[in-house]
């Protein structure tokens, strides 16, 4: 191999290092966003990016071969197809989902996380119309008498931070003026390890995902009590960006009235749609 000496090897490096910054430059394009037929801009083309926060079972979470289902995943899919894309999903923290953050950044161009309307995140976040009725659910080892928050006067009490479970537990241990110490968890994992080992005397959280893992965990755990909350879950897109929300309520209004809204309900929720 030839050295290359003098002018012709600085002007060859010069050379390679235009060919490397068309290069970065031509991959950056490529994974710039883009625009479908009926003028909705995505972050990612030929995509519909969706964020959520793993797992959160039966909403979104990991089957067998990794990949990422559940009732949140086909909701959005309806969009997705309507728009002539493939819905593509970015595990993230809930926080920056519910903040806006993660779709203010340009990660996702829809947030999915089985994620409550709330006045407060409607000043960050636009909403879809409600696609989920919502409980709150208190969960207990099998064998334990608690049946109300007020039965766990002096115990531990698990919910997972950043959530309206979070918020209403709270909520209710002032209004109510209960001793009761409530732990925050950083996602719906720890908060089942910790009922799981004894580090809390029980959960509170969404009904349909603890109802999973009792089913999933059969003779250890049960629903012991429930608080109809009145919440309604809504996928959300960043502030202003009313063209895709326009289809998202389109692909919501279409699949109740043809019939497949009521089969996503049924194979992930296995009970009729109350809205």
């Amino acid at each position: 191999m030839v050295e290359l000496r003098g002018a012709r090897r600085g002007t060859a490096l010069a050379v390679g290092a235009v060919l490397a910054i068309a290069g970065l430059t031509g991959c950056a394009k490529e994974d710039t966003g883009g625009t479908t037929a009926d003028g909705v801009q995505v972050v990612a083309a030929g995509k519909l990016t969706t964020c959520t926060h793993l797992p959160y079972s039966p909403f979104q979470s990991k089957d067998n071969s990794g990949k990422v289902v559940g009732f949140d995943v086909d909701i959005v899919d309806l969009a997705a197809k309507k728009l002539g894309l493939t819905q593509e999903i970015v595990d993230t923290p809930f926080e920056g989902i519910k903040s806006g953050a993660d779709l203010n950044a340009g990660k996702c161009d829809v947030a999915a996380a089985g994620m409550t309307i709330t006045d407060e995140r409607k000043k960050v976040l636009d909403f879809s119309a409600p696609y989920f009725d919502a409980t709150q659910a208190l969960v207990v080892p099998v064998g334990k008498p608690y049946k109300t928050l007020a039965d766990l006067a002096g115990k531990r009490l698990g919910v997972q931070g950043a959530t309206t479970g979070e918020d209403y537990v709270k909520q209710q241990v002032q209004q109510q003026g209960l001793k009761i110490e409530v732990v925050s968890y950083k996602d719906l994992g720890a908060e089942q390890q910790a009922l799981a080992t004894g580090q809390i005397e029980a959960a509170v959280g969404d009904l349909p995902v603890w109802n999973e893992y009792v089913k999933a965990n059969p003779g250890k755990v049960v629903v012991a009590g429930g608080f109809d909350t009145g919440e309604q879950y809504g996928l959300a897109v960043k502030k202003g960006n009313a063209k895709l929300l326009e289809t998202i309520n389109q692909a919501l209004t279409e699949a109740r009235a043809d019939g497949s809204y009521d089969k996503i309900y049924e194979q992930w929720i296995g009970a009729k749609p109350t809205l």
